[in-house]
């Protein structure tokens, strides 16, 4: 059992749902990047999940297409958010996971990523357009390396395809509770209670909800049905807006604190 399943069974036990904070590597720089995991560690985030810059990022909205293409103006590939991660472990034990498209890891080498990303420290990884039906060489090397594979579930996910993902996901399963691009929105969507309850009757992996979610009462209201909240754009954008500004982590800690408010007041 790796950090990332640790902490899904330990806050189990106390009662409270997971915080999961999206932020893109490297943006404005790896030095921020770093300093931002520290500082959200302090904020209640539970687990940090790291976009890894990339320039056709499909399933990406505006708000964080930009911050990959501020960070792609640096070069940070996954050797560098990598070796940021293996320096950031001696500080934290927060999980940490990658948000990559298929095309980063192909052209680090399947191999060679999953052997650095375990001596780096990463717990895990979501590649967005590698289908589960193609990815069981890639699984297989991450189940050996003690590593989790998250699979992507959206509201028109059929069952057979359903019931693959439930199969192979380690970790937690990400259910995108809008269909479209990531994005804030103004309200979440009121299938989230229908679609987690249809995925928890095939398997006991967690389910964490993403994709629109991004003011604390939309965290509230996720958080009475998943297992975990996941917030993005609204991070990233206050990343965009601050991140020129000397000593920024700490504003951006002050506003993920206003997130995970909800779930630390149960």
């Amino acid at each position: 059992m790796n950090r990332l399943e640790e902490k899904f069974r330990e806050l189990k036990t106390r009662g409270r749902k997971a915080f999961i904070a999206y932020i893109t590597a490297g943006d404005p720089s790896l030095e921020s990047t770093a300093a931002l995991i520290r500082e959200f560690e302090t904020r209640g985030v539970d687990i940090v999940e790291l976009g890894v810059p990339f320039s056709d990022p499909i399933a990406d909205g505006p708000v964080n297409q930009e911050a990959a293409m501020r960070a792609l103006r640096h070069r940070i590939g996954i050797g560098d958010i990598l070796g940021m991660v293996k320096r950031v472990r001696g500080e934290t034990d927060l999980p940490i996971i990658f948000f990559a498209y298929v095309n980063n890891i192909l052209s680090y080498g399947f191999d060679a990523f999953v052997r650095d990303a375990r001596e780096s420290g990463l717990d895990g990884a979501l590649v967005l357009d590698l289908p589960p039906e193609e990815a069981g060489e890639y699984k297989s090397r991450m189940d050996t390396a003690g590593l989790c594979t998250v699979f992507l579930v959206s509201p028109v996910t059929p069952e057979n395809r359903l019931r693959l993902i439930a199969k192979n996901a380690t970790g937690f399963i990400y259910y995108v509770s809008q269909m479209g691009v990531t994005g804030e929105r103004e309200q979440v969507s009121g299938q989230i209670p229908v679609m987690v309850g249809r995925i928890r009757r095939i398997t006991n992996t967690p389910v964490a909800v993403g994709f629109g979610v991004s003011r604390p009462e939309h965290v509230r209201e996720v958080a009475r049905h998943a297992d975990g909240v996941i917030v993005g754009s609204s991070i990233v954008r206050k990343i965009g807006e601050l991140g020129q500004r000397q000593g920024f982590e700490r504003e951006i800690g002050e506003f993920v604190e206003t997130l995970t408010a909800p779930l630390r007041e149960g």
